[in-house]
């Protein structure tokens, strides 16, 4: 089996396909690669999901531990589920 050498060029392609909106499944078959080949891929450089940006809020590090089912984390947890917009019992 043959290696496939990732280079800048093709992660230049990889970020901008990516940018685009493009699935996975699109980008990997443009550069003739699995889906998964191609997420891992851009796992690894920092490529985002498509319409994504990077959201990480400064916090302080010293700041105790939200308890369960707080709104933030839950929320976190359940986004993109079946379980979305439902709220943790007590915490409605």
């Amino acid at each position: 089996m043959t290696r496939l050498e990732w280079t800048e060029a093709r992660d230049s392609v990889l970020r901008g396909m990516r940018a685009e909106g493009r699935t996975w499944q699109e980008i990997g078959a443009d550069l003739g690669v699995t889906p998964d080949v191609a997420r891992e891929r851009g796992r690894r450089i920092g490529t985002l999901a498509a319409g994504q940006a990077p959201n990480f809020p400064a916090e302080d590090p010293c700041r105790p531990p939200l308890p369960a089912g707080h709104p933030r984390s839950w929320g976190l947890l359940i986004e993109n589920t079946v379980l979305a917009g439902t709220g943790w019992p007590g915490w409605e």
